[in-house]
């Protein structure tokens, strides 16, 4: 017999067909993911436009590696044990409004550095934007992985990334614009002000998430009313971790961000000028969405299943980056040539004979980040369509990436040679791939049940309908 909560979903879903036609737009999967992309836009992405500078646009840019350390340790201590049991009572809306203005925040204190050098203000200011951006990304996270059926993840995470990083390669752009000119090492205070009011709309674009009950999506799986109690939610969360599947997968989740510190600041910051640097940081961030467009057709490759399109998948991800870190370490030995003769932030997009190769690895750095993050996205889709679930997930996958990026942020701000960063990126990178190949062989047909210990049952392999657009 069904239960009063089934009972009053199916009502509800009933009542939703009879809706108006804008109410069935905003409820549909695909609104809401592109909704959550252009959120993504003007939140994170601007951020990452920033953060793209090297030191965030700051000639210190000590304080910029101390304030994201402060930012991933933040994110690292909330996003699992506390955002995401907190997901479930609240809900996506609530979340990005909750994190949402932690990004204006953020800019207006890299402004205020311009003005007052008060470097404390920075740094507090990334502590608050950790916890933010923990409400943010497992917010997202439930959304992208659990929205859109099971056959259209891969396209789903495609779009997300693609949205997603116009925002750091338009903001890349316009701090281009605006700093052409520039002799200084630091950016313009216009930069910060048009991120700023960015961020803000992005802020504001929160309140219209919908609720995971209204989204219309055959596989999606709500949690009931009744459950939602802190102790089942705590239980789930633990359960949900420590299942061998996801131990096996926490090590690419540790080195999704361990790169950033080493390219932004050690290749970006210490080896181009203002202007060049503006302009690679919008390249960066355009190969993020054609590395994204890249890795979502291989996920949705037709004529495969999906346990084969994950080993496929593992096998791009291997060779492209033994491919790139390889030119990686090429380039960091003439870079380190270079630093030796005194030559530092000089290099300038115009100086084709020296410019091209590095500005092009760059590219390259940038559309590898979209492979592996996509491919982490996809692993965690591919535990549950419960949307409780994929935020603990989410959590875990924002904690340890968190732990990851605030250890390799702090060796920059230690001075570490930059050989050594690379050398520790490149061992973390494919050590982890190589762990995480057993949750690549159990993938399965289908994750149509509400937990990851659902995994194991008969039904498990069974392919359910698509929804159809």
């Amino acid at each position: 017999m069904a239960s009063v909560e089934e009972e009053s979903g199916q009502l509800a879903y009933v009542r939703n067909e009879n809706r108006s036609t804008f109410y069935k737009i905003w409820t549909h999967c695909w609104f809401q993911i592109i909704l959550m992309s252009f959120i993504c836009f003007c939140c994170p992405g601007m951020y990452n436009a920033l953060t793209g500078l090297g030191g965030s646009g700051q000639v210190n840019q000590a304080v910029a590696a101390n304030a994201t350390v402060a930012l991933l340790a933040a994110t690292a201590a909330t996003a699992l044990f506390v955002v995401g049991p907190i997901f479930e009572r609240i809900g996506p809306r609530a979340c990005l409004l909750l994190g949402g203005w932690t990004y204006p925040l953020y800019s207006g204190s890299l402004l205020c550095f311009n003005a007052t050098n008060n470097g404390a203000f920075v740094i507090a200011s990334g502590a608050i934007l950790g916890i933010g951006a923990s409400f943010l990304w497992v917010a997202q996270g439930a959304i992208m992985t659990t929205y859109v059926p099971e056959s259209q993840k891969g396209r789903a995470i495609a779009a997300f990334w693609i949205i997603f990083n116009l925002g750091g390669g338009v903001g890349s752009l316009a701090s281009f614009g605006l700093n052409y000119n520039s002799k200084s090492g630091t950016v313009s205070d216009g930069t910060y002000i048009a991120l700023l009011i960015i961020m803000a709309i992005g802020w504001l674009l929160g309140v219209l998430i919908c609720p995971p009950k209204y989204v219309r999506s055959a596989q999606l799986k709500p949690t009931l009313e009744n459950e939602k109690n802190w102790r089942q939610i705590l239980r789930q969360s633990v359960n949900t971790i420590v299942d061998w599947r996801v131990l096996c997968m926490l090590p690419l989740f540790f080195s999704a961000n361990v790169f950033y510190s080493y390219q932004q600041n050690a290749v970006n910051g210490m080896n181009f000028n203002i202007r060049t640097r503006s302009l690679n940081g919008a390249l960066y961030w355009i190969a993020q969405m054609l590395g994204g467009l890249i890795i979502g057709l291989v996920l949705d490759m037709p004529g495969l299943s999906r346990p084969m399109r994950a080993r496929v998948a593992w096998v791009f991800l291997f060779v492209t980056g033994m491919a790139v870190w390889g030119g990686g370490y090429v380039f960091q030995k003439w870079s380190d040539r270079r630093l030796e003769r005194g030559l530092k932030q000089d290099i300038d997009y115009t100086d084709s004979d020296i410019s091209v190769g590095p500005i092009f690895l760059y590219i390259f750095y940038g559309a590898y980040d979209a492979f592996w993050q996509s491919f982490c996205y996809w692993l965690m889709g591919a535990q549950s369509n419960s949307p409780a679930v994929t935020a603990v997930l989410v959590g875990a996958y924002k904690t340890f990436q968190s732990t990851g990026g605030a250890m390799a942020w702090r060796v920059n701000a230690l001075g570490k040679p930059a050989m050594t960063q690379l050398a520790m990126d490149w061992g973390l990178c494919m050590g982890s791939l190589c762990i995480a190949i057993p949750t690549v062989l159990a993938v399965t047909l289908t994750s149509d049940h509400d937990s990851v210990d659902g995994m194991d049952s008969p039904d498990a392999e069974k392919p359910q309908p698509d929804v159809k657009i």
